[in-house]
């Protein structure tokens, strides 16, 4: 009688060496993310200048602050443009002037909403945050935090929005 013995069809390297491959194909591949092919996931610019904005309530109001400790509120706004490389005027005023003009329907995170507190100039401004919600940097003694556009004292007051960054699609 003769004895089976046992062959494998490929000797086990082969078989090794094939796995290895396969996987270092498989570790090549990356996960799905919108936006181009092979370009960075897309950011919503509004979205981010108001997080950059969000991530400092409480921080204390100090006339001229521009960030990162204390803010006005045109300095809170420059400082969260600026968090995205974008450059705007340093005044409530300028920055209502720079602001490409947006319908309160239209108002989308990000969004800015101004202000004329005690002259005829705009002299206040906001990031809006959604639902009427928006944070600034209020007066001197405050702080940064949020408030909302239909409170009498803001409806009163609120001279329109605009937005320094372009809008995604």
């Amino acid at each position: 009688m003769t004895a089976l013995v046992f062959r494998p069809a490929r000797p086990i390297a082969a078989r090794s060496l094939l796995l290895v491959a396969l996987l270092a194909s498989l570790a090549a591949c990356t996960p799905f993310q919108p936006g181009m092919p092979g370009g960075p996931p897309s950011v919503d610019p509004g979205q981010a200048v108001l997080q950059a904005a969000q991530s400092h309530i409480g921080a204390p109001y100090r006339y001229g602050g521009a960030g990162p400790d204390a803010f006005d509120c045109s300095g809170l706004v420059a400082y969260a443009h600026r968090q995205l490389g974008i450059a705007v005027p340093r005044t409530a005023a300028e920055q209502f002037a720079a602001a490409t003009p947006v319908p309160r329907k239209d108002l989308r995170p990000g969004d800015l909403v101004f202000f004329r507190l005690e002259s005829r100039a705009v002299s206040h401004v906001g990031i809006y945050a959604g639902d009427s919600r928006f944070v600034h940097a209020p007066q001197k003694g405050g702080h940064v935090r949020m408030a909302n556009l239909d409170d009498e004292w803001y409806r009163q007051r609120y001279v329109g929005a605009g937005r320094l960054y372009a809008a995604p699609p």
